[in-house]
Order: structure tokens, then sequence, then C-alpha cells
């Protein structure tokens, strides 16, 4: 499938109210997978609107996006503080995470791994300087539903 028709989807997903979670799959289900060492950099984050848990705490705490410094030190939760400016909120993530190629029902592709908690974030590729995360691990998922987001590359 060609990125642009890709771009195109996702933002049309990302103009929804209440996006379906079949939506969010189809779209991780065409896109790319991509290798940790070619994400390397700072990214601004964003997600859809759902009624995910997730979704909810990320923009109560100021979320900001995530920041790989290299495949072994990667920041998941750089936030905007009230002084407007952006910090590694490490208290929230429990820590820092490391990147590494993981597999996910067959594909192998980036994932960023929490040091502080069972959480694994998978990235697929959306166009360049576009990634697509969906959020795993123990008690992530919320009535079935797997948290997605987006990552635009800063840098």
């Amino acid at each position: 499938m060609s990125a642009s028709l890709l771009r195109r989807r996702l933002a049309a997903l990302q103009a929804m109210d209440d996006v379906p979670a079949e939506d969010l799959d189809a779209l991780w289900a065409d896109c790319t997978p991509v290798r940790a060492a070619d994400i390397l950099g700072s990214w601004r984050g964003s997600d859809f609107e759902t009624d995910h848990p997730v979704h909810a705490m990320l923009a109560a705490s100021g979320w900001h996006g995530k920041r790989f410094v290299s495949q072994r030190e990667a920041h998941p939760l750089v936030c905007r503080g009230e002084d407007g400016e952006l910090f590694s909120n490490q208290e929230l993530g429990r820590g820092l995470a490391s990147l590494w190629d993981i597999e996910l029902d067959g594909e192998v592709t980036a994932a960023m791994v929490y040091d502080g908690q069972p959480v694994i974030d998978h990235f697929k590729l959306v166009e360049d300087g576009v990634l697509l995360g969906l959020m795993n691990g123990k008690g992530v998922r919320h009535e079935g539903r797997s948290y997605y987001f987006v990552l635009e590359r800063e840098d």
C-alpha cells in the first residue's frame, strides 16, 4: 500500500471523534515494519479520540512525544511542564526504556521496552517521518482494544 494512501487513512482517523478499533487494527496491518536503528531521534506524539484510559492519562500529563537517544537509551514519556519546557517524565514512565526489533503477530518491527513496567510500544512506518505506535503489555488492553498513537519526527 502506498505511503500517501496510508497517510490519508491516518489523517481521516485522527479527525474522527470516536475511532473504531477495527479501523486502527486495519491501519496497523497495512503499515510497514521498521528497524529500531532507523527511528533514533526526537518524535512528537499524538493519539486518537478513543475511550482508552491511556489517552486520558497522556493528555493529563502534558505528553509531547518520545526521544530515542540510542537503542539502549529511550525516553518513553517526554512531557511539557507547566513552565513550557520539555522533560523526560521518568516518574510516570517508571524509568527509561530501550529499543529492540521484536516480533509481533508474525512481523519483526521496532519496539520500545519500558525498563520499569511490563509495557512494550511497537512501531510501524506510515510514511517517511511518521510512525504508528501500538502499546502492548500487562494491563494495557482496554475492553479488548490496543492503545494506538502516532509519532512524527522532529529532527
